[in-house]
């Protein structure tokens, strides 16, 4: 099923429901029961599911002539359920730059952009295996899914996921950006070796990779 799929199903449901009234405002159980014609009990069952999966939280109290009323808002992971134009506008972008750029300068501005990137962490000192798992967690972060891989003293990072899935089909070169961030947070070069296509296939070949035994 894909993503786009998913998320149609979930917002036509009770759940999905009340994400939607809750991102254009907080609203307290007792608004939500009416504007979802539930009970109150009912809405409080979905909105503890809400909370334990991280997508709500109670934002505070709203007092009047009766009982205060709690008051949910949308965490910020929820956001993460909605479309992003990131995809469409860096190819865009993209297009333009190799538009009005040789490909020597895209490249050069893709390795900066990577290694920019890369400074907004600070990856502690530690054996190469160390650093590599530590990289791979924050290419994670990014929303990639990688794993580590090593054969013969060769390391290799090999990803099921691309993070920059929505750039790399007809743009390839992005995934420069890819093998600064990594060299630069390793602290070792690292070669890509990624297959492109509708599905890209990433993987990165630690260079001259000690046999850790």
């Amino acid at each position: 099923m894909s993503q786009q799929h998913w998320n149609q199903r979930f917002f036509a449901s009770t759940r999905g429901q009340i994400i939607l009234l809750l991102r254009r405002e907080s609203r307290t159980v007792e608004e939500l029961a009416q504007a979802l014609r539930l009970t109150d009990n009912a809405v409080r069952a979905h909105l503890a599911t809400l909370e334990r999966d991280g997508l709500v939280h109670q934002q505070g109290v709203r007092r009047g002539s009766g009982k205060p009323s709690y008051v949910y808002d949308l965490t910020t992971d929820a956001e993460n359920l909605f479309p992003r134009a990131y995809g469409v506008v860096m190819r865009q972008l993209l297009e333009v730059l190799c538009e009005n750029m040789s490909a020597e300068q895209v490249e050069v501005l893709l390795r900066t952009t990577g290694r920019r990137l890369a400074a907004q962490w600070n990856v502690p000192a530690g054996d190469l295996h160390a650093r590599l798992q530590i990289a791979i967690e924050i290419l994670n972060e990014l929303g990639g899914l990688a794993e580590l891989e090593e054969s013969d003293g060769t390391y290799a990072i090999r990803g099921y996921s691309c993070p920059l899935a929505a750039i790399v089909p007809g743009h390839p070169e992005v995934c420069r950006l890819a093998e600064a961030l990594l060299t630069e947070l390793v602290g070792t070069p690292i070669h890509e070796q990624c297959t492109g296509g509708e599905t890209p296939q990433c993987c990165f070949i630690v260079a001259n990779a000690p046999n850790p035994s």
